[in-house]
């Protein structure tokens, strides 16, 4: 083993272009670091480090959390490994800690790819690609899961980035969610209902601060452009900040306004997370996407820094 592979997040790929600069990392194919005009878009980790609290992660099969970890699909009952034991739930899909391949790289972009092998709990193989690539307009992520099985398998996907404003602090922050409901959790984090944003602490359908109110909530019924697209924004009053935006494969996002995170992390960051499916959904049924032998899904998003952020 190389020195690269043997840092906690494996062999770093750095790519660079037009003043953006990103660190994509073998273990989870995700995130470690982006940067515009040399300032941090992201809150990541460092190369000698542990991924801490899901930070840049790629989170497939599914997004979020599983009740009990176990569902039904196709008549069959499934039980998944509850990787969040104390809430007894299976959290963030398969692919957090497996080490991804390099496929295809240039200065700018790396193709990064896992195949899923048939497991208890999740008997579909899948291949994983995501694509990072870095250029005028931002960061983008552009992901594709292939079902290299016999049989139909369910699918979500999610990712997990931590965005800041360096020196501003989240209840500072104007946030912007283009979502018109929230769901309701329980104490397991699980949804149990939703709820109208209009009105409420939770509308940001246009910016305001976040102010104390702590989020870790997944919006729905969101409002997209004419492309079909959705974004998120986290700025300061003066404009400073970032746009995530994601493509009508992700219906909805998840903010998290890290309250439950240690002291070096706790309200440092905002996670804004697209997702295709909402906590749950395996059980639910919600949004799902089934994906068909030889067939494969596809997703786009990304981040665009805004005026005195980029480079």
């Amino acid at each position: 083993m190389d020195t690269l592979t043997q840092l906690p997040s494996g062999t770093q790929w750095t790519i660079e272009a037009d003043g953006h600069r990103a660190t994509v990392v073998e273990v989870g194919g995700g995130l470690r670091e982006y940067r515009a005009g040399g300032v941090d878009v992201l809150f990541g980790y460092a190369a000698d480090e542990i991924c801490p609290a899901s930070a840049g992660k790629v989170l497939a099969p599914w997004p979020n959390r599983i009740r009990d970890g176990r569902y039904s699909f196709g008549g069959d009952v499934h039980q998944l490994t509850l990787t969040e034991p104390a809430r007894h739930n299976a959290i963030h899909g398969l692919v957090n800690w497996a080490r991804w391949r390099r496929v295809e790289a240039t200065g700018s972009s790396v193709t990064v790819e896992y195949e899923v092998v048939p497991q208890p709990g999740y008997p579909w193989p899948l291949v994983l690609r995501t694509t990072w690539s870095v250029g005028t307009d931002g960061l983008v992520a552009e992901h594709t899961a292939t079902n290299a099985g016999a049989g139909p398998c369910p699918f979500g996907l999610a990712t997990h980035p931590y965005v800041q404003v360096p020196g501003v602090r989240v209840d500072d922050l104007l946030l912007r969610v283009p979502g018109r409901s929230r769901l309701l959790v329980d104490g397991r984090m699980l949804p149990i209902g939703a709820a109208k944003v209009a009105g409420s602490e939770y509308d940001f359908t246009q910016p305001k601060p976040i102010g104390e109110l702590a989020l870790d909530t997944a919006f729905g019924d969101v409002d997209r452009d004419a492309d079909g697209r959705s974004a998120v924004t986290l700025t300061t009053a003066d404009g400073r900040g970032a746009e995530v935006w994601a493509d009508g494969a992700f219906g909805w996002w998840q903010v998290f306004t890290s309250d439950s995170l240690a002291p070096d992390r706790h309200r440092r960051s905002v996670a804004i997370e697209p997702m295709t499916c909402p906590p749950d959904a395996f059980r639910s049924g919600r949004d799902v996407v089934v994906i068909q032998p030889g067939e494969t899904w596809r997703g786009r998003w990304g981040i665009r820094p805004l005026p005195g952020v980029s480079a």
